[in-house]
């Protein structure tokens, strides 16, 4: 795991040394920071998105049907399994609010293929309601891919990819440095 300054400096992370920055490869929205996995399929996603103004269980459900909604994933084929929350002694985040671990699971089509790929979401959902912020930062696991799917391909032995551990690790990490990117 290396440091890892996202938006400009704004934060910092721990990320698996070979994560590949995602915008060396195309445009990501200017609120999203993008990192994949160089031989698995597996992903990072971190973005700062707008505070959900309802009680925090109801807001992890929102960015969670959210998600489904922009993987265009169908009623029924994303469900939440796991909710935790991440204690303030676990984080360097030290201006949320509160903090969330969540395990939920997406069939997910790439590229409006009728193949769906199950994919594991690891969630940690940082509550901040003082910068009207909520952050979002997605661990997407593949955990069966279709064989029809153009993702199917043979894995090297050797690819080692990201654990749970990584993730928590990338969770308990993560740092406002400069809180001037929320506008205050």
């Amino acid at each position: 795991m290396s440091i890892k300054e996202l938006f400009g400096g704004a934060f910092r992370v721990h990320l698996p040394n070979n994560a590949k920055d995602v915008s060396d490869l195309r445009q990501i929205p200017d609120n999203q920071e993008v990192f994949a996995h160089p031989v698995t399929d597996q992903s990072v996603i971190i973005e700062i998105l707008e505070y959900v103004d309802k009680e925090d269980e109801e807001a992890i459900r929102t960015h969670f049907s959210d998600l489904a909604s922009d993987n265009d994933v169908q009623s029924g084929d994303a469900v939440i399994a796991k909710i935790e929350t991440i204690p303030d002694t676990d984080r360097k985040m030290s201006r949320c609010d509160n903090a969330y671990y969540v395990l939920g699971q997406q069939n997910v089509s790439k590229f409006n293929e009728a193949a769906k790929n199950t994919v594991d979401m690891h969630i940690g959902l940082f509550r901040l309601s003082k910068f009207a912020s909520d952050i979002l930062v997605t661990f997407n696991n593949p955990t069966l891919i279709n064989p029809e799917s153009s993702s199917h391909q043979p894995i090297p032995v050797s690819a080692q990819p990201w654990t749970l551990e990584d993730f928590r690790q990338m969770l308990t990490s993560l740092s406002i440095e400069d809180e001037a990117i929320f506008g205050s």
